[in-house]
């Protein structure tokens, strides 16, 4: 997706999720981070906490959308867009399409578990109701650099 499609405060809220990245790589989690926006207002915020919480579906995606029901009230988020570093895998989109987002802006493509187009496309399935509206590559750059980084240190704490 080339950079224009994005404005400053898609930049800015992504500069939020790159945040939360950071602190879960402090927590020696793998660096990816989240943040749900409704009227231009952050209402969630998270990075991943699968080591920490001991949880496999401790992804900063999900970890958002708990904390944005809870918060609402309501398990349905119409009206929000969700900023997270790295392209959401199936489980995450799904989650993403059940909250009934209006959108997901993502930073870096995962070539492994992309489920916004990257492997496979869930956003857009047509099976699997209303499609999800999805843009990546907004400051791709950094959110890959981050997990590089993350992932080089681990193999180098491993040897």
């Amino acid at each position: 997706m080339p950079d224009w499609v994005f404005d400053e405060a898609d930049r800015a809220f992504m500069t939020e999720a790159l945040a939360e990245a950071r602190t879960a790589a402090h927590r020696n989690e793998v660096p990816v981070g989240a943040v749900l926006v409704c009227r231009g207002q952050i209402i969630a915020r998270a990075g991943n906490r699968r080591e920490t919480g001991h949880d496999p579906a401790g992804h900063a995606e999900i970890s958002v959308l708990q904390h944005a029901g809870h918060t609402r009230g309501d398990w349905r988020l119409e009206g929000c867009t969700l900023y997270v570093t790295l392209e959401p895998c199936p489980m995450c989109t799904a989650a993403c399409r059940q909250a009934r987002l209006d959108l997901v802006i993502w930073g870096a493509p995962d070539p492994v578990m992309g489920a916004c187009g990257s492997v496979i496309d869930l956003a857009e399935d047509p099976r699997l109701g209303p499609p999800l509206a999805a843009r990546g590559g907004l400051m791709a750059a950094e959110s890959a650099a981050l997990l590089s980084d993350f992932f080089s240190q681990q193999r180098h704490a491993h040897r």
